[in-house]
């Protein structure tokens, strides 16, 4: 017998090479008015990003707002102060998971005008949302976070007492979600490796949640399938459409399992190291994936060697190594090798590369949040410093 769940609703998906081109159809279901978000400079240098521009700016009045890096609470004050009085009828995000986040909390607050501060989880001041969002569509150029399909955009300060947390409601979900992997061909192999270890993380941690359910299993395993085969040739040959289209799918469905069964201890640690350390949210799920699974693995094992969660890992592992004839001891042997080779492959880069010390873990520890109750063991500190130490 199977035991309650709940499912969040799903925003109308296009996917395929080419959707983009019915972007302009979906727009004009709302009005004239588009606030364009895009990267700060990715956009641009996409010859099919720019000719999309161009179509759009022959049919509707158009403004656009650029945003380099993880996006501010200040950013999206300003662009709510700088458009809120012009009211955009549709707000569109073209680009990786930053720009899709600040889009979302742009076209959340454009009604009103309000502060993001007021709204923001653990931060602000536990206003209570009204949910009257401009309308908003995405389409990502990257294939990481699956920030599209959520309800959730995570806004950041970065310094010894920043923080990345969250303004959340499910009015923000967009009402539309272009696919189209023509439009992260031109991702650099860098970016697509943090951000394809990112989605592997988040598939693998909504798997192993404590909080999964057969809907979010079943959605975390068909991700789980794309992404073997295709996050390597998408980083080493950038051209490989089938590749790219491979990723896009296995992110997207990343965003729809974690927004319905949580993560793990990875983006427990994320959120604090992100915050209190310039590095990327993909850097930070690529360093620490291999080890995450091999300690938990391990606790397991020793601890309560018959946890269902182990079970899990195995299945993991035989979809992981396309190998089902492998006992369970030999398929987690099998998905801790291969996270480490992929790790290495990748050349993910430890954490000491961005300032991080031994002194830093306490207080990063210390501001662990969300992942870690949903994770399969749960972890004490010094467990957790354990972790992050082994990446240093």
């Amino acid at each position: 017998m199977l035991n309650s769940f709940a499912f969040a609703a799903t925003p109308l998906i296009r996917f395929g090479a080419g959707t983009r081109r019915e972007l302009a159809g979906l727009i004009a279901a709302f009005g004239n008015r588009l606030l364009l978000v895009t990267g700060g400079t990715s956009f641009d240098r996409s010859p099919r990003a720019c000719m999309l521009l161009e179509s759009l700016q022959q049919r509707f009045e158009l403004k656009r707002l650029r945003v380099g890096g993880e996006p501010s609470p200040q950013l999206v004050d300003d662009a709510v102060a700088a458009f809120a009085a012009w009211q955009p009828q549709c707000v569109v995000a073209i680009g990786g998971g930053s720009t899709i986040d600040a889009a979302k909390a742009i076209a959340g607050l454009l009604p009103t005008g309000d502060s993001v501060m007021a709204y923001l989880e653990g931060v602000g001041q536990g206003k209570t949302y009204g949910g009257e969002a401009t309308p908003f569509i995405a389409l990502p150029t990257t294939a990481g976070t699956g920030g599209e399909t959520s309800k959730n955009a995570v806004l950041s300060v970065i310094g010894e007492n920043g923080f990345k947390k969250s303004f959340r409601h499910e009015k923000l979900v967009a009402r539309a979600i272009i696919l189209d992997p023509e439009l992260s061909l031109g991702c650099p192999a860098t970016i697509s490796a943090a951000c394809g270890m990112d989605a592997l993380t988040q598939l693998l941690e909504s798997y192993l949640s404590t909080d999964a359910n057969p809907m979010t299993d079943a959605l975390a395993l068909s991700g789980l399938e794309y992404l073997r085969d295709a996050l390597i040739p998408a980083v080493e040959q950038g051209d490989d459409l089938a590749a790219r289209a491979g990723m896009l799918y296995a992110s997207s469905i990343s965003g729809l399992t974690l927004a319905n069964a949580g993560l793990g201890s990875v983006h427990g640690l994320a959120s604090p190291l992100g915050a209190f350390f310039p590095i990327p949210h993909g850097v930070v799920c690529g360093t620490l994936v291999a080890a995450a699974v091999r300690q938990n693995i391990e606790l397991l094992s020793t601890g309560e060697p018959l946890h269902p969660a182990l079970a899990k890992y195995a299945v993991a592992g035989r979809l992981m190594l396309n190998r089902q004839d492998l006992s369970d001891q030999d398929a987690i042997t099998g998905l801790m090798s291969l996270l480490d080779a992929w790790t290495e492959r990748l050349h993910m880069p430890q954490l000491s590369a961005f300032g991080i010390t031994v002194a830093d873990i306490p207080h990063i520890v210390a501001h662990a949040s969300g992942g870690m109750k949903t994770n399969p063991v749960q972890l004490t500190a010094a467990q957790a410093a354990a972790l992050l130490v082994s990446r240093l």
